[in-house]
């Protein structure tokens, strides 16, 4: 019986993104930082995030993307993750989130050697340890699931 060779792609991105943000947290390599309990992720927000965990989600989110897509900043992340500002009785407009949750949670992804910032083009592309490490948690997902 073959193996066949399971990526990231392969596996559903919440379970992915859930089992990801517990293994960062189970390893402890990310520090977490002091004002995780008070921030908002965006402007738009009324109230901070209500799980306490929501940094390591944000990591794992952005490893995924980085994965994915590749080649983009912190820029591009705002827009990706942002939302609409509600403006009372005024219609609705787009707005972006906040860039410094977004570069710390990229910085923690270049500390853990996932990522690395592209000095060509700019932005931030996975690196082989990065893609063999997420490939390798989306196997162990995909193997609990079809129980191989």
């Amino acid at each position: 019986m073959a193996t066949t060779a399971v990526t990231l792609k392969d596996v559903c991105p919440q379970e992915f993104i859930a089992t990801y943000a517990r293994f960062l947290k189970k390893t402890g390599r990310v520090q977490i930082p002091k004002w995780n309990d008070i921030a908002k992720t965006a402007t738009y927000r009324e109230l901070p995030p209500t799980n306490p965990d929501w940094i390591y989600y944000r990591i794992a989110t952005l490893a995924r993307k980085v994965y994915i897509r590749g080649g983009d900043g912190v820029a591009t992340y705002r827009r990706v993750f942002g939302g609409n500002r509600r403006n009372g009785v005024r219609p609705n407009h787009f707005a972006d989130v906040n860039g410094g949750n977004i570069r710390y949670c990229l910085k923690q992804l270049q500390n853990l050697k996932v990522i690395e910032t592209d000095a060509v083009k700019g932005g931030r592309t996975i690196t082989a340890t990065g893609r063999r490490d997420l490939d390798r948690i989306a196997k162990q997902i995909y193997d609990k699931k079809n129980k191989i």
